[in-house]
């Protein structure tokens, strides 16, 4: 068997001396199978977050959502789902037979999360299946606590596009945000395997992306990553494909903000960025490209966030 981790990934592991003792681990923790915990996990969830790729290979980071159970695993090696992702949201375009994708499991008030890549193996006018590429947990770090329940107010308004100068709305719910999911793809560099998709998740104190202008005159947003799992599975993905896809929920009114961005990775800290990022290890520079801003397009409300432990301190 080969290894889990593609050469993006294995780099950036070398890379901080972490390369052997992620392979021994990774051999362990990332399953070609659901272990049963996993398969509850996205059983009870009124949210599935995924990520896809377009045509041009741009991913983008989405969501789902619907009655608790409209998420089934049939065996250890499937997921159907019981939706599809709306005619306005740009991730659909991605959901095809034979497509890869990236889904994410999170149930933010116990702050459980489990990932799920793979590819779609078919796709219906009520709902599509994923086949089981790989299936690892992650730990609770820097997830925020909040509960969703229904939301009653405005159904969807239209969608509207979004430039490389991103409008009002978007830079006020940026600003607030204290999370953000991200999709990221990897490249087929060094591997015989098809490129496949990852959607992760990422917190931080409110306003932890810091937006500023890019030297083109768009925007730009400075993102901190902090100490994880040491697998790299976003920035593995980015040092071989800058594209990128950023998701924002406004947790209250349910407005939904997609982008495409172009990533890069910053290692090399200064003090000024230490000072403005504490305890981030890494900054990722992503300039935004376009998007869509979609007003209501969540039928949930989320409560107020209990912040992760790492930011309370």
């Amino acid at each position: 068997m080969g290894s889990p981790f593609h050469a993006g990934e294995q780099a950036l592991q070398a890379r901080l001396g972490v390369r052997e003792r992620l392979e021994e681990v990774g051999g362990r923790v990332i399953r070609d199978h659901m272990p049963d915990q996993h398969r509850e996990l996205f059983e009870k969830l009124p949210t599935l977050w995924l990520a896809t790729q377009d045509d041009a290979g741009q991913p983008w980071a989405s969501v789902v959502t619907g009655t608790p159970g409209f998420v089934r695993s049939p065996d250890v090696r499937h997921l159907d789902v019981a939706t599809l992702p709306d005619p306005a949201d740009p991730a659909r375009e991605g959901l095809r037979p034979g497509a890869a994708i990236g889904l994410l499991g999170l149930e933010p008030h116990t702050r459980r999360r489990n990932r799920m890549n793979g590819p779609v193996v078919a796709v219906g006018p009520e709902g599509w299946r994923v086949a089981v590429a790989q299936s690892f947990g992650n730990c609770p770090k820097y997830i925020q606590a909040r509960q969703p329940s229904p939301r009653m107010g405005p159904g969807p308004g239209e969608a509207t596009p979004e430039g490389p100068a991103l409008s009002a709305a978007a830079r006020q719910l940026v600003a607030a945000s204290d999370t953000l999911f991200i999709a990221s793809r990897s490249s087929t560099r060094g591997s015989v395997a098809p490129a496949g998709l990852d959607l992760s998740h990422r917190g931080g104190r409110p306003g932890f992306a810091r937006l500023s202008q890019a030297p083109d005159g768009g925007d730009l947003l400075t993102l901190p990553d902090y100490v994880g799992n040491f697998m790299f599975n976003t920035l593995g993905n980015l040092l071989d494909w800058p594209q990128a896809g950023l998701l924002f929920i406004d947790w209250q009114q349910g407005h939904v903000l997609q982008l495409a961005v172009s990533a890069r990775i910053e290692f090399d800290l200064t003090p000024a960025d230490q000072a403005e990022h504490p305890g981030a290890l890494r900054l990722l520079q992503l300039q935004v490209l376009r998007g869509w801003w979609r007003p209501h397009a969540l039928p949930l409300t989320w409560t107020a966030a209990a912040l992760a432990p790492q930011f309370t301190a």
